[in-house]
């Protein structure tokens, strides 16, 4: 595979990702429904399409799709009560934990240049904390929204420090426990909400048809293009290519939804983007050769 071709892998991985608000708020479904069935659909299709994840977790894995399986029900929550831009440019504030847990699970300490990396980060959650967000049809409890939003980001925070414990702790040779970790979440997270999700008394073709693209989709074939795209492409670059999800994913529900956020969670998006493409930029450089 060139290096070309990862990058488009990389691309179509952002696009697919970026499908998520606008599809989950076309479900005529509750919340605990969108989130289970989903999340089933993904998990078996990974478990088809990666052989690597057919293999019997360790209790590591284990506790890393907890943390996945967090970010899942939190996701999908946050858009259904919030805005897609709300919901997505949150969850853009998971390198601040990430570099809030590195000290003890990681055992690596933050640096000096990274103060201004997570103050940047925090001013955007402030915008999205004060943007007076009303009520809508596609957004019908803003304030819960965001409160889920941010428990879908520490999920993820958490997922993507216990993913860097098992590839630091890997034996050479041994396989990838990533996909491992993604199948259990999915698991995890479609049976946890079951309950709350059964008995489905509204239930549509469209409704299955959503469901079946979000979950071979914008779940499953978009990790798949993920795991395959980062083998040729260097993180900046992949970091980079992957900022296209959430700018397009407001994008997508206003077309679809005509969902238009508040100002304010705009700029608070746009700091949030802005200071993360900053400090991939700034990693880089310090990292390059002199």
């Amino acid at each position: 595979m060139s290096i070309n071709s990862s990058r488009v892998l990389l691309l179509l991985t952002a696009l697919l990702f970026s499908t998520g608000g606008a599809a989950i708020k076309a479900l005529s479904l509750t919340g605990w429904q969108r989130a289970s069935f989903r999340s089933a659909i993904a998990g078996v299709f990974l478990l088809i399409v990666l052989r690597q994840a057919r293999r019997w977790p360790t209790w590591r894995t284990l506790l890393v799709g907890v943390g996945y399986a967090v970010t899942m029900l939190c996701f999908v929550l946050a858009n259904t009560y919030a805005s897609a831009a709300t919901a997505i440019f949150t969850q853009g504030l998971a390198p601040v934990f990430v570099l809030l847990l590195s000290p003890w699970l990681l055992r690596e300490q933050v640096a000096r240049h990274d103060i201004g990396f997570m103050v940047a980060l925090a001013v955007g959650y402030m915008f999205l904390l004060v943007a007076p967000e009303t009520a809508t049809r596609t957004a019908t409890d803003p304030g819960l929204g965001l409160l889920l939003a941010t428990g879908s980001c520490v999920g993820w925070a958490c997922t993507l420090v216990g993913l860097r414990i098992l590839a630091r702790d890997r034996q050479p040779g041994a396989h990838d426990p990533t996909p491992q970790a993604l199948v259990v979440g999915n698991a995890l997270a479609c049976v946890a909400v079951l309950p709350m999700a059964l008995p489905v008394e509204h239930f549509s073709w469209l409704d299955l048809a959503w469901l079946v693209y979000l979950g071979v989709f914008q779940i499953g074939l978009a990790y798949v293009c993920l795991v395959y795209g980062l083998r040729r492409v260097g993180a900046l670059e992949a970091s980079l290519l992957l900022l296209l999800e959430p700018v397009l994913s407001p994008v997508w529900t206003l077309l679809v939804h005509g969902e238009s956020p508040h100002h304010l969670t705009w700029l608070g998006g746009g700091v949030v983007l802005l200071g993360t493409l900053v400090q991939a930029v700034a990693r880089a450089r310090r990292r390059a050769p002199n």
